[in-house]
């Protein structure tokens, strides 16, 4: 199934843990040398447009992707904490873990 960017950031994001929307997708994040996608990013809630914050979602708790929404499985949710970088939001990698040959995220910088 080939899927680009736009159409995916039309789809709506819900969790099947509790049938929350979680909203549309705002971001990809994929590693550059392996080309391999490790999740999705959405924003998070409704708050003050100053204080955005966007949740990491790990492609493993990705269940479908269908016509119009996408199903994750996910239980609390996790929030990214601003970064000097970008101090109004940022993309949480997700956690380390030891897979061999993976290169930590510190190496990219």
């Amino acid at each position: 199934m080939e899927l680009s960017f736009s159409d995916l950031r039309a789809k709506e994001v819900i969790n099947t843990q509790d049938g929350k929307r979680l909203g549309r997708v705002c971001d990809l994040v994929f590693c550059y040398p392996e080309n391999k996608i490790l999740g999705i990013v959405v924003p998070g809630g409704r708050s003050f447009a100053f204080k955005k914050e966007e949740f990491f979602i790990d492609l493993r708790n990705v269940v479908k992707i269908g016509d119009d929404v996408i199903l994750v499985n996910v239980s609390p949710m996790r929030k990214c904490p601003p970064t000097k970088q970008t101090p109004h939001a940022s993309v949480c990698p997700p956690p380390h873990q030891s897979d061999g040959g993976r290169r930590s995220y510190e190496e990219y910088e």
